[in-house]
């Protein structure tokens, strides 16, 4: 199915979106910290021959609006929530990659009822590496192993976003304790981490999945951390059989 590019306003904002409308269940895709729907439109075109996939900026990032005010974990869940109102998407599956994870977490903790499942793909942050220091070395051993073609995707982001923002996403990511929100979270959840990911280590996708009432893991073996730009037809295939098992 081809995208639908979309808009929404919510909470004195217009809130950008992509729509590939497939036959099967809604999955509504949120980026990581400083970046947008672009790395996950991929994804989106895939999944769309099968699901409802939908992909949407946050506002401050790609081609949502830019509030004055730094973005955080619980804003953000605010503002996300309130357009998955506005844009009915029916009891969707929100899949969350990296810093959207966290978003995806403190929405379903807060908002119970509004999705029917979720999807962590390589979910952030690591207690054990909440540092800008740490944070900065696994990026960049975790980089080398990314498409070369996300690097203009990247550019275009931060440049969207300009850099006060994309700090304050970073340091809004290092600030929040996802692993004491998990045990909250009452839906099926698929914790998906790339085997050669350096941003989410194999001991913290355990324990993501352990501390999660309703979670499973899934390894897919040789990708980096953006498992959607890298693999979207795997995920896909995972993400398929995930919500037949969840009955989405």
């Amino acid at each position: 199915m081809p995208l639908e590019p979309l808009t929404h306003t919510v909470m004195d904002l217009t809130m950008a979106s992509w729509r590939s409308h497939g036959p099967g269940p809604a999955v509504v895709c949120v980026h990581g910290a400083g970046v947008s729907s672009r790395e996950m439109l991929p994804f989106v075109e895939v999944l769309g021959r099968t699901h409802d996939a939908w992909s949407v900026d946050l506002p401050g990032f790609g081609r949502s609006d830019k509030p004055d005010d730094p973005p955080t974990v619980a804003g953000l869940a605010d503002v996300l929530a309130a357009w998955l109102k506005a844009a009915e998407p029916a009891q969707p599956c929100l899949l969350g990659g990296s810093f959207g994870c966290q978003v995806a977490v403190e929405l379903a903790t807060r908002f119970p009822g509004l999705i029917s499942a979720l999807v962590l793909v390589g979910p952030t942050v690591d207690p054990h590496a909440r540092s800008a220091a740490r944070l900065a070395g696994q990026w960049l051993r975790n980089s080398v192993r990314e498409s070369p073609r996300m690097m203009p995707l990247n550019v275009a982001d931060y440049r969207d976003a300009g850099l006060r923002r994309v700090l304050a996403s970073f340091g809004a990511s290092m600030r929040d304790r996802i692993e004491d929100k998990l045990p909250y979270v009452d839906v099926p959840v698929l914790v998906v981490r790339g085997g050669k990911d350096r941003m989410v280590s194999q001991a913290w996708a355990e324990e993501v999945t352990r501390l999660l009432p309703y979670g499973r893991l899934s390894v897919m073996e040789g990708l980096p951390h953006m498992v959607p730009y890298r693999d979207p037809h795997g995920l896909a295939r995972e993400v398929a059989a995930f919500l037949r098992e969840a009955g989405s």
